[in-house]
């Protein structure tokens, strides 16, 4: 595939194979966006695991000391004093089986997280076919099946994102916009980096992180020495 004549111009800043620290690869992160919207910044993880194992899968959430920079709009399933809670916390849309049948009969989706009362399961499960294949079925791992409404809304509003590895053991989120500070950013890719060598799984041994690398939407990927970062 042919690259884009900004693209080869990017690249030209990055040394194919140094690892940068992580200091110098956020500079040149934002040096290196090639298009003329607001960049998302993304950081990919390879690790050393084998996800075909159930211990060495990592998936949960993190709430990221500046945010994404991408504000998610939230359906919140659920009755009563729940919705309310919901509401009243500022979710996007709040319903019950008038919502799970938008989705079911028009294939509505115009919203990132589904949050749900554990008491909604059952007709959630239902739809499991259409939710799960886009990543957005409610899961009490990620704090998105949960009796704490307010709490959940609160956590995704302020930029609180899911990861998980993927069959190959890569794990990857977005950090920011190329617009953020490169203080932002480290302090974003810090905290990401830091949660993932915190729940290393026991059954791991040798190296863990085999390589971290950070790009922009449509930049070159950076790596990054893994020793740049306190262990």
């Amino acid at each position: 595939m042919k690259k884009g004549k900004k693209y080869v111009e990017a690249a030209k800043l990055v040394e194919k194979n140094k690892l940068y620290t992580k200091e110098e690869a956020m500079d040149l992160v934002k040096k290196t966006s090639t298009t003329k919207f607001d960049s998302s910044v993304e950081v990919a993880m390879s690790l050393n695991l084998d996800t075909k194992k159930a211990d060495q899968q990592l998936r949960g959430t993190i709430c990221l000391p500046n945010g994404t920079g991408k504000t998610k709009k939230i359906l919140v399933i659920a009755k009563g004093p729940k919705a309310e809670e919901a509401r009243n916390a500022g979710a996007d849309y709040v319903g019950d089986m008038d919502y799970l049948e938008k989705i079911e009969k028009e294939n509505w989706f115009d919203f990132d997280t589904l949050i749900a009362t554990p008491d909604m399961m059952p007709q959630l499960g239902k739809l499991g076919k259409i939710l799960g294949p886009k990543g957005l079925m409610p899961n009490p791992k990620t704090g998105t099946v949960t009796m704490d409404i307010k709490k959940a809304v609160e956590e995704v509003k302020q930029g609180r994102i899911e990861y998980r590895t993927d069959s190959y053991g890569n794990v990857h989120i977005i950090i920011g916009k190329v617009s953020f500070t490169e203080k932002q950013l480290l302090e974003n890719l810090e905290a990401f980096v830091s949660l993932i060598l915190k729940t290393k799984p026991s059954v791991v041994k040798g190296t863990y992180v085999k390589n971290i690398s950070v790009s922009t939407t449509m930049g070159p990927g950076i790596k990054i020495d893994v020793n740049s970062f306190d262990k």
